[in-house]
């Protein structure tokens, strides 16, 4: 029975992600697959093996970090009686600039982020990141692959609390759950394109490929944000492999958009801030995520952040952007989805 629960959950997302499947051809589909978003000239020079990998904070980063924001400018103050409907409060940077400077425990958090296997493959010309777990059970026991995607301005930080609940063994169920979560291409520890086109259709491709290289013909996703839009591309153009489909993403209407309207537009000017400036990344990401969380979140001086996650959790998560100066490749996925090209298809 909660397999077929398991199963079940996924058919809304499968009627609704299918609509538009007479208008794509074999051909088109196939041709995702074969797409080459790497740098041109090393087609037939990339490894296909999947290689063991470990975040790691390195000296010479954090030195540069904390001397960015040691010596940061003086920020504008909010106008009176203005909590976060203006965007981040700034009264409430110093205190997080501090904590990310000098209470952030760069070692205990790298090991913490390194708790789960994580590995690297490349696929398509991009090296992709994933955490990879695997449950351990009876070898008579099914295990079903999971593949969970995040979105922006999240990242595989978003799944560290619920894998070990998700690849527990429950006798009482019959099977078990192995999780693979990557980084978005783009995000985190995984490359991003060489070229303009890798938007969410693309990237359904890219993932879809990932999982065949790891040996799953057929298997079950996950997706919220971004994650659940190239989920439901996933489900459209692969629906004969994919077994079962959840978002906690159906509908959204977000209270604040301009910040997407921004990233499909000019994605690399922002990113000029982002990448220079760690106050101006965490503010940029962390109004989202306050604006996500509740919507009455944005009458709050401190937007809410304390309420539902712990400082460490939320700079674990900027960390997956600066870290490597992901930003601006992140949020070309805007750019690249949000488009004619995308919307025709």
């Amino acid at each position: 029975m909660s397999k077929m629960l398991f199963v079940l959950s996924a058919f809304v997302g499968l009627v609704l992600a299918s609509t538009d499947k007479e208008l794509l051809t074999p051909e088109f589909v196939d041709g995702l697959s074969k797409i080459w978003w790497g740098p041109l000239g090393e087609e037939d020079k990339v490894s296909t093996d999947i290689r063991p990998f470990e975040i790691k904070f390195t000296n010479e980063m954090i030195t540069d970090l904390r001397y960015r924001i040691n010596n940061r400018r003086k920020v504008t103050p909010p106008l009176e009686g203005i909590a976060f409907q203006y965007g981040f409060n700034t009264d409430n940077l110093d205190y997080w600039m501090d904590f990310w400077a000098n209470k952030y425990n760069f070692t205990e958090r790298e090991a913490y982020l390194n708790q789960y296997p994580q590995f690297k493959t490349n696929i398509q010309g991009l090296d992709i990141h994933f955490i990879r777990v695997k449950p351990e059970v009876p070898e008579d026991v099914d295990v079903l692959p999971l593949l969970m995607l995040h979105g922006w301005p999240g990242s595989v930080r978003e799944f560290y609390e619920t894998i070990p609940i998700i690849t527990k063994y429950c006798e009482h169920n019959g099977f078990a759950v192995e999780v693979i979560v990557p980084s978005l291409p783009g995000f985190g520890f995984s490359d991003g394109a060489t070229r303009p086109g890798l938007g969410e259709i693309e990237m359904a491709a890219v993932l879809r490929n990932l999982m065949r290289r790891l040996g799953f013909e057929k298997f079950y996703c996950q997706g919220g944000d971004f994650g659940a839009l190239i989920a439901n591309n996933m489900v459209t153009l692969y629906p004969e492999e994919i077994l079962g489909y959840h978002t906690n993403f159906p509908v959204s209407l977000a209270p604040e958009m301009g910040y997407l309207h921004m990233q499909a537009t000019k994605p690399d000017t922002l990113g000029i801030a982002m990448s220079d400036s760690p106050m101006a990344l965490f503010a940029w990401l962390m109004q989202a995520v306050s604006g996500g969380s509740r919507r009455s979140y944005k009458y709050r001086a401190d937007g809410g952040l304390h309420d539902l996650y712990n400082p460490e959790s939320l700079i674990d998560d900027v960390m997956f952007y600066w870290t490597e100066n992901k930003f601006t490749s992140a949020v070309r996925l805007y750019a690249e989805s949000f488009n004619m090209r995308t919307f025709g298809t």
